[in-house]
């Protein structure tokens, strides 16, 4: 089931997903239909920060919906990329997991530009 919160206002979008999912019975897409719209679960009154990732980790098992996330047991270079200036600028130590599920919780709006 995709859930967006109702605040972001995405009428229409339902239609567009289908086309695109139909689209997905011949070519592969991703994040899984449940995850596409993940990053809209929040309302957009939490967002505080919004980083912007260019597509879904192209490896089954690894977009999540949200933006440099991951299920993976490895952390990809991208996230390693943003952990390295994370721990820079913060000083705090560098996370262990791909999954950025409590950073969307805080408000971090992980949006891939595809959307």
């Amino acid at each position: 089931m995709i859930y967006v919160h109702p605040d972001w206002h995405l009428e229409g979008l339902q239609d567009v997903l289908d086309r695109a999912l139909a689209d997905g019975e011949t070519h592969r897409v991703l994040p899984p239909k449940d995850c596409i719209l993940r990053a809209f679960e929040v309302p957009p009154s939490s967002v505080k920060v919004l980083i912007v990732g260019q597509d879904p980790y192209p490896t089954p098992g690894h977009a999540v919906g949200l933006a440099f996330s991951s299920d993976g047991a490895e952390i990809p270079r991208s996230l390693q990329n943003i952990y390295t200036e994370y721990c820079a600028d913060t000083g705090h130590p560098r996370p262990r997991s791909a999954d950025l599920s409590p950073w969307s919780e805080q408000g971090v709006l992980l949006l891939n530009r595809v959307l």
